[in-house]
This record gives C-alpha cells, structure tokens and sequence, in this order.
C-alpha cells in the first residue's frame, strides 16, 4: 500500500464513491482509514456530493422517520426506506431546523435540545450544555447552519425571549458556544414576526423576517460567517394585499428566493439576489386554489427546465420554464412544521 500514489489516483477514486462505499472502504486497511479521515478528503469528497443522485427527502410523520430518492426520470419522490433515530425521542417528536452539506440540525421537541445529525452515517451530536445554550423554543428561536473560511462547521442560533434578543454561535471544531453582538429593530423582536431558518449561499446566512398580518413588514437579514457582522436588506417588490411568503434556496451558490403571495389563489414569484437588490427571473400564473394547510407544507425544486411545486404527498403543479440552467434539484425545504429536509448524502461529522 505505500508504494501507491495515494494522493493522486487512489485519492481521486476514492472522492468519488458514495459516502456509503467511503465509510465501508475504512475497513480496507490503516492507510486507507486514515486517509478518508481527514478533513481533506472529507471536503472534497463533499464537494463532488451535490449531485441529483444522491440526494434525498427525509420525512418524519406520528408513525415513522424515511428517506426517499428524488427520481429524475419523472422528478418525483421514489420508494421509502425507514430510518431509525439513533437518539432518544418521543414518538417521533423530531424537528428538523436546517441543513447543510449531510448535515441536519435537530430539535428533539420534548427536551428542546438541539444536534447535530447525519442520516447517512448515523453519526450525531448533541450540543445543548447546562447553562442553558443550545435550546430551541418553536415560533421564538431562529437556526442557521454554515461553514466558516476555515472549514469549521457551526450553528448559529438567534434567541427571542420576552423582548430581548440572543445571538450565539456554537463550533463544532471547540465545541462550545460564545455570544456575538446584534443590534436590530425592536419590532423584529415581537411574537408578530416569524424568523425563518438560516440559508447560507456565499458566506453568508440569510433569514427571511416576516410580519403575521396582511401588508405587514418583510425584511432580510443577513449574517456575513467570517466578519460575524449582520445587516439588513430589503424584501422583493412583492404585493402585500394578501398573505406573503418567502423561502430562499441557495442555487449554484448564488441566493433565490420563492415568494409567494396571495390569498384564495396564490402567485409564485422567483427572484434573484444581485448585490443588495433583487431581480425578478420568472412568474408562474396563478395557482388554483389549494388549502392552507398544503400551502404551509410546500416545497420547491427547480431542474432542467421544469419548477415542481411539491408537499410531501407529491407533485401539486408542475411550471415549465424557458431557462435551464440548473443540473440538479435545488430544494427549498420549507417543510413548515420541520417534518422534513432535503439532504445530500455525505460523510461530513457532526463532530471532530
């Protein structure tokens, strides 16, 4: 084994197998584990991951949590198979707050805890400690998963309790968690607006900050991971005469977002972020009407020329689009009720 090339052709292969081949090769020899241990590898091998093969659809209902491939042939969801939680938890009492590159950040709802998770390897790692970092409470708590310049993978967590805001940052490489500074609006602080979840697109975490009512406030906010510096900017030009939603999707590293307006019908609009503006790239007609609760469980993909408009019973329209520049499927796994995420399958560790 030492007499191979191993960072050029045995290293080259191996980036390229599934992430379940990768964790079966460990067992070849020293060598071998050692190499698909490093952090190197684990980051290439991740890179070369983002592609329609292997992603899935994890969905968790009363009974049971599965994984689903996305079936590119008729860009639907294929044959189920069931995932066992390798953690404690209550009748499937499991909320998935974000994802990023394997990994799933996982709200165990009967204890608040938050961890770390790969549904792929197993692997997971709980990051709640005794002084009180690393609980989630629904409807106050907003989540943001990302990687940093230095390859650190972390969990950014905004806390809303009683009119006053919290800003922590956990690291999986120190393991721990420290507070950062954030100044903003005090209305943004209100049970009135819902945080979303974090999307991270070019080194930096977008959360969309919407008002409950009807032609309230919309506004985005953003959080640069290597400067930890956050700003605001504005919402697209959408009309508020009705209900508004806007679920952003990162696509080839550049930030889209779905934004959704309406009330009995719905129109769906897809805008790109160029800068600090928004540009509109296409319209859908009008949806018919669909009721509220599906409305609440819709999530987007956009590939090869077609946008599917899907809940996690299946397709409910399908748009066709003049442009095709899309390879894969870029979810926007809105899931709302987190009762599911679209993943990448890969090796990534939720700990060093």
């Amino acid at each position: 084994m030492a007499d191979l090339p191993t960072h050029t052709i045995v290293f080259e292969i191996l980036t390229r197998l599934p992430a379940k081949d990768v964790g079966r090769s460990k067992s070849v020899c020293k060598q071998w584990y050692a190499l698909l241990s490093t952090q190197d590898f684990v980051r290439i091998h991740c890179s070369r991951s983002v592609v329609s093969s292997n992603q899935r659809v994890l969905l968790i209902d009363d009974l049971t949590c599965s994984v689903r491939p996305i079936i590119s042939n008729n860009n639907d969801y294929g044959p189920s198979s069931i995932v066992t939680f390798p953690f404690h938890h209550q009748n499937n009492d499991v909320s998935i707050l974000s994802h990023l590159n394997g990994l799933l950040c996982v709200c165990l709802n009967h204890t608040y805890e938050l961890l770390l998770w790969n549904p792929t390897t197993t692997a997971f790692k709980r990051f709640s400690t005794p002084d009180s970092h690393g609980f989630y409470i629904n409807n106050f708590d907003a989540i943001g998963l990302y990687v940093d310049a230095d390859d650190d993978y972390k969990v950014l967590h905004i806390k809303r309790r009683s009119g006053v805001l919290g800003v922590y940052v956990y690291s999986r490489e120190v393991d721990s968690w420290r507070n950062i500074p954030f100044i903003t609006r005090q209305e943004y602080l209100s049970p009135y607006f819902n945080w979303s979840a974090g999307t991270f697109c070019g080194g930096t975490l977008y959360f969309t900050v919407c008002e409950c009512w009807i032609g309230g406030t919309n506004v985005v906010i953003c959080f640069d991971v290597n400067s930890e510096q956050f700003k605001e900017i504005s919402f697209p030009p959408v009309p508020s005469n009705g209900m508004v939603q806007g679920v952003l999707v990162n696509v080839k590293n550049v930030l889209h977002m779905f934004a959704s307006t309406g009330m009995f019908e719905m129109t769906i609009d897809l805008w790109t972020l160029q800068g600090d503006y928004w540009i509109k790239v296409l319209s859908c007609p009008p949806i018919p009407p669909i009721s509220f609760s599906l409305w609440c469980d819709i999530t987007h993909y956009v590939t090869n020329g077609n946008w599917f408009v899907m809940t996690k019973l299946g397709k409910l329209f399908i748009i066709e689009m003049d442009m095709k520049p899309f390879e894969c499927f870029y979810p926007v796994s809105w899931f709302r009720g987190f009762k599911g995420a679209v993943f990448v399958q890969t090796i990534v560790s939720p700990s060093i």
